[in-house]
């Protein structure tokens, strides 16, 4: 048969490259026991363009948890619950039944890390999650219950309330509890933090690049707060006392201090999903040593700011980083936040805590996509194709 040429006028490499003038680097690593042994240890990665675009001369830095093993931060919380309760006798192989309310994230650690260990699990999760989250946790072999939206934490028809009725019903369950739970702030401190202080201890401050070889500000989005608060801990007692960190709490919900920030005319729920509550997880610290300060941030920035990461990063993140992102740059306007944004080497990480494998049915997340702005090479695309 003949040959074909897409484009005949166009001369194509048919013969093998030229060897590269660099050669690509890597870290060689060990086979993995299993999945659990690919939680965390995430990347973290510069945002100069979006750094550049809003005139920041500190170092702005996003780590990066979509790449662990079950696509977020949570993983971290999950395994540390699990493998704490193995150790206390608390779960018992081949009888145990893992319930746990979620917004989605720390369900599918927890459903990874079960299927891997061999215990059932049974996840309850409001409507208003996404359905991928709903599809990943039956795929992990999880029972999912939806529960309705509108109800408070401590009705019995939450997604808390029906999980603490199952509990009490189904034989040998057990809730691990992300919200009381200990590991899950620990899993922070004992991991995600000292990743960070890792990556920007190792990193050399050059000419071009200029560090302070400290972790200078962190602003992480806050749903149960282990993050923050067990990040904050690693910062502040290991490395740098004088760390600023940061806590986003999305518009409608209560979780931010003083009080009084969460005084709102916006009766919309809020859109975003995995941070924000209407109670107060005890294991938050709202305590000024550990979080210093909060900004809200609302569906509208959060969605822009995913735009940004994907769009002028290749990032792609979802919700919550944008939340993340648009609540830093909102501290970075402030009076104590514009030292550190005209600072060169100054530090500021950011934690994205998942990707937008979670939400690509969402309207936000389509509309983004779809509603694209208008630009010179779609219009002369158009132009060509018209023609006859």
């Amino acid at each position: 048969m003949p040959s074909r040429q897409l484009c005949p006028e166009q001369h194509l490499y048919l013969s093998p490259p030229p060897p590269p003038t660099t050669i690509m680097e890597f870290t060689p690593r060990r086979i993995l026991d299993n999945a659990l042994d690919a939680v965390g240890n995430t990347p973290v990665i510069r945002l100069d363009k979006i750094a550049a675009e809003h005139g920041l001369k500190c170092n702005l830095l996003g780590k990066l948890e979509f790449v662990s093993a079950g696509g977020s931060v949570k993983d971290r919380i999950a395994k540390a619950m699990v493998l704490a309760a193995e150790k206390e006798g608390k779960l018992i192989p081949g009888k145990s039944v893992v319930i746990e309310p979620t917004s989605g994230n720390t369900g599918i650690g927890l459903a990874m890390a079960c299927a891997i260990k061999g215990y059932s699990v049974v996840i309850t999760m409001p409507k208003k999650m996404s359905l991928e989250k709903e599809a990943l946790l039956r795929a992990l072999g999880a029972q999912v219950i939806r529960t309705p939206d509108e109800e408070p934490w401590d009705s019995p028809r939450s997604h808390i309330g029906v999980a603490c009725r199952l509990q009490r019903e189904i034989e040998y369950g057990i809730i691990l509890d992300q919200y009381r739970n200990v590991n899950n702030p620990l899993a922070h401190e004992y991991t995600t933090g000292p990743e960070i202080i890792g990556s920007v201890v190792s990193t050399p401050s050059t000419s071009s690049r200029p560090s302070s070889m400290k972790v200078d500000a962190f602003i992480a989005g806050v749903g149960t707060g282990g993050t923050i608060t067990g990040v904050s801990r690693a910062l502040k007692k290991a490395h740098n006392a004088d760390c600023i960190v940061v806590g986003v709490d999305p518009i409608g919900s209560i979780l931010a201090v003083p009080d009084n920030l969460n005084v709102s005319e916006e009766a919309t729920p809020y859109v975003i999903e995995g941070i924000g509550y209407d109670f107060i997880p005890d294991v938050l610290s709202r305590d000024v040593a550990d979080v210093n300060h909060w900004v809200k941030a609302s569906d509208e920035e959060a969605f822009k700011a995913v735009q940004a990461l994907m769009r002028k990063e290749g990032l792609l993140v979802g919700g919550s980083s944008g939340s993340a992102l648009s609540g830093a740059l909102t501290w970075l306007k402030t009076e104590q936040g514009q030292r550190v944004a005209g600072t060169e080497g100054l530090n500021v990480v950011v934690l994205l805590p998942d990707g937008i494998r979670n939400y690509m049915s969402k309207e936000w997340f389509l509309k983004n996509t779809f509603q694209t702005e208008h630009s010179d090479l779609a219009t002369r695309i158009s132009g060509i194709l018209a023609q006859e």
